[in-house]
């Protein structure tokens, strides 16, 4: 079954005054717009007006596929209150309006959504350009129309990368550079404790000495690793995602088959880097619970543009860490967003390995962390949390968290060990692929649930919007 957006908007220049609306019919895989609609109504409310562009809009979808899915975002929040069933309809001109958008499709294919204005702009530009034709005396024509174009957010402006493509190393680089350029600083920045990233992965190739500062450990069992609150990014293995793969994955990625109906998707966001995160050091729940430095707060503030840019996100929901919630928080403001905290997005209790490195923790520790790293029910060294009690925490929030947004596209910003175990579910893999996973501060991931109990891995450890 095919899903479509409908984002519609009216206006009326006096209220009542010249009215006109604009609509626009857009495919929630690719993003692709399909179909705009616009027209100058005569006088007429901005309330009717709004009415009559929803009408055209799911007229306009119902052209191109009547068995389609519709979710509909206006900014409108009385129409959208009135439409979902929450609010009395009492105005006569609006009454009938009503009615005949609800027969269009069987209210069971049609959801409701509010979104702020700024990322209505689409179809606030097609009513505008009605009312412009009409006030001229003219139609309004789809062939002059400039709205789609003028209404793409430009993307946010970023540093360019001095490595390859996916290597988000270099972003980060830069990304310092820039804030220390910001503060008055005449020379570039220093590089991170323990030299250059290059000399990172030499010595992580090594002898794996550096670990998680969110819990990405690394198996010493031949694997070349990353330190997982390190945003030293692994130019070797990381691919860059195609854009618009990645603008599919974040737009419910492909449509599901007919008898499942829409999937629940979650958009997992690794949060910001923190103070600890260049000194490659294990911070999980039971730690200082350091908040965002600078660099982690503009690494929030690309995503959050990112994020708005695509216009998918219908939730927010965070881990209740400072640094998750400071993530979410920034985030969720460029979205228009409200912010729900859940426990179970916690990272792991690592123990008495708070705040040590993968090496002190070697050196201190060798027995406990060898278990560690060959069986998923040894715990950390006094008493934090293995990876088999992260895992059924885990499904346990994944599972509360499919019934509550059904159908629903979600950013959850969690840590390293929760998204990897999300991912490592979905792939139904063992427990050793969570040592098998890259996942950079601030990165982007993506798992779509199914009614069947399936579900697609769609993104993995995107890191574009950093670059």
């Amino acid at each position: 079954m095919r899903e479509f957006i409908v984002e519609a908007d009216g206006g009326s220049r006096g209220n009542p005054g010249p009215a006109g609306y604009g609509a626009v019919v857009i495919d929630a895989a690719t993003g692709e717009t399909l179909a705009e609609t616009a027209e100058y109504i005569g006088v007429a409310t901005n309330n009717v007006a709004e009415y009559r562009g929803l009408l055209a809009g799911l007229k306009a979808a119902r052209a191109l596929d009547p068995a389609a899915r519709i979710r509909v975002r206006m900014d409108s929040k009385l129409v959208v209150e009135q439409m979902s069933g929450r609010w009395k309809i009492k105005h006569p001109d609006m009454k009938p309006l009503a009615r005949e958008a609800a027969a269009v499709f069987p209210p069971p294919q049609v959801t409701y959504e509010w979104i702020p204005r700024e990322r209505n702009k689409h179809a606030d530009r097609l009513a505008n350009e009605a009312m412009d034709a009409g006030k001229r005396g003219e139609r309004w024509s789809q062939s002059t129309s400039t709205a789609e174009l003028s209404a793409r957010t430009p993307a946010p402006a970023a540093p360019e990368p001095t490595g390859p493509p996916g290597d988000a190393a270099a972003g980060a680089a830069r990304a310092r550079a820039a804030l220390a350029g910001g503060r008055g600083a005449t020379s570039p920045a220093a590089p991170e404790p323990g030299g250059t990233a290059a000399d990172t992965d030499a010595r992580v190739a090594r002898d794996v000495a550096s670990a998680s500062a969110e819990a990405d450990v690394r198996a010493a069992r031949n694997v070349a690793s990353v330190p997982a609150d390190a945003d030293v990014r692994a130019a070797r293995n990381v691919a860059s995602v195609p854009a618009d793969a990645d603008v599919r994955a974040a737009r419910n990625v492909a449509s599901p088959p007919a008898d499942l109906g829409v999937p629940a998707t979650f958009v997992l966001l690794r949060h910001g880097e923190t103070p600890l995160t260049p000194q490659k050091r294990f911070s999980g729940s039971g730690g200082s619970d350091p908040a965002l430095s600078d660099v982690g707060r503009r690494q929030a503030e690309l995503v959050g543009a990112a994020l708005a840019a695509r216009g998918t996100i219908q939730a927010v929901v965070s881990s209740p860490l400072a640094r998750c919630r400071e993530t979410a928080g920034i985030v969720a403001a460029r979205l228009g967003i409200e912010v729900s905290v859940e426990e179970g997005l916690r990272e792991t209790d690592f123990g008495a390995w708070e705040g040590l490195t993968f090496g002190e923790v070697r050196e201190r520790h060798p027995e406990d962390m060898n278990a560690w790293l060959a069986d998923p029910e040894a715990e950390p060294t006094g008493g934090g949390e293995s990876f088999a009690a992260v895992a059924r925490r885990v499904a346990t929030t994944r599972d509360k968290l499919l019934a509550a947004y059904a159908g629903r596209t979600v950013l959850l910003v969690s840590h390293v060990t929760p998204i990897k175990t999300l991912v490592r579910l979905a792939l139904d893999a063992p427990p050793q692929s969570l040592f098998r996973m890259e996942l950079s501060a601030a990165s982007v991931s993506a798992v779509a649930y199914y009614a069947d109990g399936n579900a697609s891995v769609r993104l993995l450890n995107d890191t574009s919007h950093l670059r």
